[in-house]
C-alpha cells in the first residue's frame, strides 16, 4: 500500500452486533416501522416478509405428524426424545424408535411449497393498555425498569403478567434482557423460593442463548458447545436444563450422522452405517423449519426442469454475444434452475447481462439486492426494469407481484448479495418461486456472512449441488489489486499513483478520531475531489474510544452542528436506519414531528415513531462493516484502532476495505496485527444443518 499521508482516525474493537462466528454473542435489538400512507416502506417490507415467515412456521408446526427420517427433527414423546439424548451421550446405540435408520431410504421429491398472497404490514399491533398496565405493575414489583412493559406484553400476549409471575426468567424472551438481569428479577419476585439451580430458569437460559446464537449464524448448536455455554451463565447441571427443554417443548434435538453430507452419495449404508458416530444438535423450532423449508425449496429447484421459456437457440446466441464468464452464466441458467455465481463489483456486469438477454427473449426477469443502494448501482447496469430489494420483493411492495396461486410472477429470479442471505429469507425466496422458473444466487464469497441464522451460500458453494460460475472480472485499479490479494490471504503493497490507497498511522485513539475527522472534512475532498457527503468512515465497533458512537459525535460537531433535538438528531444528520436485525438503510434526517423522526433513506420516505428512535436509528457518517456490506461509497475511511485486534478477520477487512469505488483512507493503528488478521484469521464457522438435509434429496451420480 501507499505511504503515509494525512491520517484518519480508527474505531472501537467492540464486534460488529451482532458479532459473526461460533460463539454465542447477544444481537441488538432493531425496531421497524409502521407503514406511511399507501406507500410501503422498506421496513414495511421487513415486516411483512417477517410476518409471512411466521405465518409459515405455524402451519408447519400444525402439520408435523409421524416419524421422522433420519437427519431431519425428531419427534415422538418427550421420553422417547430423552432416552435418545441419553443413549447417544453414553455411546449406547441410540432407540430404534428415535435414531432409527434402516437403510437407504429413497430420495424423496421436494414437496410443492404452499402459496400464500402477501400481507403488506401495517406495523406490529401494539398489545392492549390493560395488558401492558399489569406487566407493568409485575415489574415494578421485580425491580424491572418500566420500558420494558411494552415489548414484555408484545412478546408474552395477553397472559404477560401471569406468565412472569409464574415463571420470571420468561422475561429473557424479551429483546436486551440477559440472564444477572432476569435473575435478579426473579429474586425480587420469588424471594427464596429461587436460585441458580431452579427448572425454570435452566430452560429459559437454554432459550436464550439458541436465540443469541441465530443471529451469530447458527441453527443449531452442538449438545457440548450448549452445556458449556449454560455452564458459563451458572447453570449448576447444564444436561439436565437442556433435557428439561426438550421435553417442554422449547427447543428442538436432532442427530445427523457425521457422514451424512459426505461423499458416498448415499451408498454403502445398511449394516456398516448402524455404527456411524452422530452428533446431537439442538435448535430452536423456527430456525430448524425454516432450514427443512429452505432446504425442499432448493432441491425442488435443483431437480427440476427450467420451463422451456425461451428457445434453446435464443439462450445459445444470447451466450454467444456475452463475453467471458457472461455467456457462461448464461447457457448454465438455460438448463438448470438453481446455478451460483460468485465475484467481486466488476462481476455484477454478468448478471446484468443475463438479466438484458432475458428480457430480449421475453421473460420476466427480475433482480433483488440486500438493501436500496445495491439496488440503485445495480439498476444503473440493466437496461430497463427489474431491479428490486429482496424485503420488497417478498412483501410486494417491489418486483412483478405475486400470481393467482401466491407465487412471484416471474420466470428468472437473480439474488445479488447472496451472502446475506440467511435461512430464513432464503426460505421465503425459495417458497415464493413458480414451478419452472430459475434462481441465481450471485455474490462475493470473500464478505461477511449474513447477520441471521445460517451461511446459505457458503453451504451451497461447499455442496456443489449446482452449476457454479466463477467471474474471471477482477474489480480494476490498485483498489482492485489490494481487495483480490485480500481475498486469498496476502495484504499486498500495491502502487498508487492516484492516491487510491493511502495508509494513515495513528498512536493511540485520540489521535485516531482527529485523524479520522481530518480525513473526512478536509484531506479526501481536497486531494481526492471526493466530498465528505460521499465518504463512509467503517470501524469494528459501536462501543469503545473510536467506535462508531465517538466517531460520530465528533463528525456531527464539524459536520452537522446541533442541539439534538429530535432525540439527539437535528435535520442533515446522516444516519443508519435498522429496521430488523442484520438490515441497515443509510439515510438522513429530514425532519420531525408527532408522528416520529422522518428520514430519507435512498429516495424512500420514512417515519420512525418517536418510541423506537433510540433502539433503530443511530448516526450513520461511521459505520460498522456489517452495516456497509452491501453497499458502496466513493471513498473509504476505515478505522482500526488499537484496541481493534480481537474484532479484525480477513472476511471483516475484506468487507471493509471493499467499500470503497475510488479511493481507501486506512487509520492504522495494529502494527503488524493487520497482515497477519489477512493471513491467519479466517470466517469462524456456524454450525448449519442445510448440507445434512440437502445430500439425501440431489441427484445421485452414475459410477
Amino acid at each position: 500500500m501507499s505511504t503515509p499521508e494525512t491520517p484518519e482516525e480508527p474505531k472501537s474493537a467492540a464486534d460488529d452486533a451482532p458479532a459473526e462466528g461460533a460463539q454465542v454473542s447477544e444481537a441488538e435489538t432493531e425496531l421497524d416501522v409502521p407503514a406511511e400512507g399507501a406507500q410501503v416502506s422498506e421496513a414495511e417490507a421487513e415486516l411483512a416478509a417477517q410476518r409471512l415467515e411466521r405465518e409459515r412456521i405455524e402451519r408447519r408446526k400444525a402439520e408435523r405428524q409421524g416419524p421422522i427420517t433420519a437427519g431431519t427433527a425428531l419427534s415422538g414423546t418427550a421420553a422417547d426424545l430423552l432416552a435418545a439424548v441419553r443413549a447417544v451421550e453414553s455411546g449406547e446405540k441410540p432407540p430404534a424408535t428415535v435414531f432409527e435408520e434402516a437403510g437407504p431410504a429413497p430420495r424423496r421429491p421436494a414437496p410443492e411449497p404452499a402459496r400464500r398472497a402477501p400481507v403488506v404490514s401495517q406495523g406490529p399491533a401494539a398489545p392492549a393498555e390493560g395488558t401492558v398496565g399489569e406487566v407493568r405493575e409485575v415489574l415494578a414489583q421485580g425491580g424491572a425498569p418500566a420500558a420494558l412493559a411494552a415489548p414484555a406484553a408484545s412478546v408474552l400476549g395477553e397472559g404477560a403478567a401471569r406468565v412472569l409471575r409464574d415463571d420470571p426468567w420468561q422475561l429473557l424472551r424479551v429483546p436486551g434482557v440477559r440472564p444477572e438481569q432476569a435473575d435478579g428479577f426473579a429474586r425480587a419476585l420469588l424471594g427464596g423460593e429461587t436460585g441458580p439451580a431452579d427448572e425454570r430458569r435452566g430452560r429459559a437460559v437454554t432459550v436464550w442463548l439458541l436465540e443469541q446464537a441465530a443471529p451469530a449464524g447458527h441453527t443449531v448448536l452442538e449438545m457440548a458447545a450448549l452445556t458449556e455455554a449454560l455452564g458459563r451463565q451458572g447453570v449448576p447441571a447444564p444436561e439436565d436444563a437442556v433435557r428439561d427443554a426438550i421435553a417442554e417443548g422449547d427447543v428442538l434435538v436432532f442427530q445427523d450422522g457425521l457422514g451424512d453430507a459426505g461423499e458416498d452419495g448415499g451408498e454403502g449404508q445398511g449394516a456398516e452405517s448402524e455404527e456411524q458416530p452422530v452428533q446431537v444438535l439442538v435448535g430452536l423450532e423456527r430456525c430448524a423449519l425454516a432450514e427443512e423449508s429452505l432446504t425442499d425449496g432448493l432441491a425442488r429447484l435443483i431437480n427440476s426442469v427450467p420451463k422451456q421459456d425461451g428457445a434453446g437457440e435464443d439462450w445459445e446466441r444470447a451466450a454467444a454475444a456475452a463475453e467471458g464468464s457472461a455467456g457462461e452464466l448464461i447457457r448454465a441458467v438455460a438448463g438448470h434452475g438453481l446455478v451460483l455465481h460468485t465475484g467481486g463489483e466488476a462481476a455484477l456486469a454478468e448478471p446484468a447481462a443475463l438479466l438484458d438477454a432475458a428480457h430480449a427473449m421475453g421473460l420476466r426477469a427480475w433482480a433483488a439486492t440486500h438493501g436500496p443502494v445495491g439496488r440503485a448501482r445495480f439498476a444503473d447496469q440493466v437496461d430497463g426494469p427489474g431491479v428490486a430489494t429482496v424485503a420488497g420483493l417478498l412483501s410486494g411492495a417491489e418486483g412483478p407481484g405475486r400470481d393467482p396461486e401466491g407465487a412471484l410472477a416471474l420466470d428468472l429470479l437473480v439474488v445479488l448479495d447472496a451472502p446475506q442471505l440467511d435461512v430464513e429469507t432464503g426460505a421465503l425466496l425459495t417458497e415464493s418461486l413458480p414451478d419452472g422458473a430459475r434462481l441465481v444466487l450471485s455474490g462475493d464469497p470473500g464478505v461477511l456472512w449474513s447477520v441471521g441464522p445460517g451461511r446459505v451460500f457458503a453451504d451451497l458453494l461447499a455442496v456443489r449441488a449446482c452449476p457454479q460460475i466463477a467471474s474471471r472480472r477482477p474489480d480494476p485499479g490498485p483498489l482492485g489489486e489490494l481487495v483480490s490479494g485480500i481475498g486469498v490471504g496476502e495484504l499486498l503493497q500495491v502502487e498508487a499513483p492516484g492516491k487510491e490507497v493511502v495508509i494513515v498511522p495513528v498512536r493511540d485513539a485520540g489521535e485516531a478520531v482527529h485523524r479520522t475527522v481530518q480525513l473526512v472534512v478536509d484531506s479526501v475532498p481536497r486531494a481526492i475531489g471526493v466530498p465528505a457527503d460521499e465518504t463512509q468512515v467503517i470501524t469494528p465497533g459501536h462501543g469503545g474510544a473510536v467506535g462508531t458512537r465517538v466517531l460520530n459525535a465528533a463528525l456531527k460537531e464539524r459536520l452537522n452542528p446541533g442541539p439534538g433535538r429530535f432525540g439527539g438528531f437535528d435535520p442533515g444528520d446522516r444516519v443508519a436506519y435498522s429496521p430488523a436485525p442484520g438490515r441497515t438503510l443509510p439515510g438522513r434526517v429530514v425532519g420531525a414531528d408527532g408522528e416520529g423522526l422522518r428520514l430519507d433513506c435512498a429516495g424512500e420516505r420514512i417515519v420512525v415513531p418517536r418510541e423506537r428512535v433510540e433502539q433503530s436509528v443511530r448516526h450513520g457518517w461511521a459505520l460498522t462493516a456489517h452495516q456497509a456490506v452491501g453497499s458502496r461509497w466513493p471513498a473509504a475511511v476505515v478505522v482500526l484502532p488499537g484496541d481493534a485486534v480481537p474484532a479484525l478477520s480477513r472476511p471483516w477487512i475484506y468487507t471493509a476495505f471493499s467499500r470503497a469505488d475510488r479511493h481507501l483512507s486506512v487509520v492504522h493503528g495494529v502494527d503488524q496485527a493487520l497482515p497477519r488478521a489477512v493471513a491467519e484469521v479466517t470466517a469462524k464457522p456456524r454450525t448449519t444443518r442445510l448440507p445434512v438435509l440437502l445430500a439425501p434429496q440431489l441427484p445421485t451420480t452414475p459410477a
